[in-house]
């Protein structure tokens, strides 16, 4: 198994590697105001893809923190509290519903 993520991860990096190779070439990115940036293309497209990859965790970093304060704030809760002693008789109680309110998606 170990040798075939390794396998893996080589063919990934050789495919990476060709693409560079084969996209050389000058691309010409307009801004505004007449202003330019001039690079090969692979170099064009990895800086796109970097920018994209750091938008989307910008925008998860609220919900990623928010997530965070509810585990702690549940973590010290059930450090707080005595656990609860139930009988053999005694019929199970439901679990209790979340106490953060419901995500919804964009």
């Amino acid at each position: 198994m170990k040798y075939l993520l390794w396998l893996l991860k080589a063919a990934i990096f050789f495919t990476l590697f060709a693409f560079a190779l084969n996209n050389q070439q000058d691309a010409t990115v307009h801004f505004f105001f007449g202003t330019q940036w001039r690079a090969p293309l692979v170099l064009v497209v990895l800086t796109a893809f970097a920018a994209g990859l750091v938008t989307g965790v910008l925008g998860m970093v609220p919900r990623w923190w928010r997530h965070r304060n509810i585990a702690l704030k549940a973590q010290q809760t059930a450090a707080t509290t005595p656990p609860a002693q139930t009988t053999a008789s005694a019929p199970a109680t439901p679990p209790a519903p979340n106490d953060y309110p419901p995500v919804h998606g964009i």
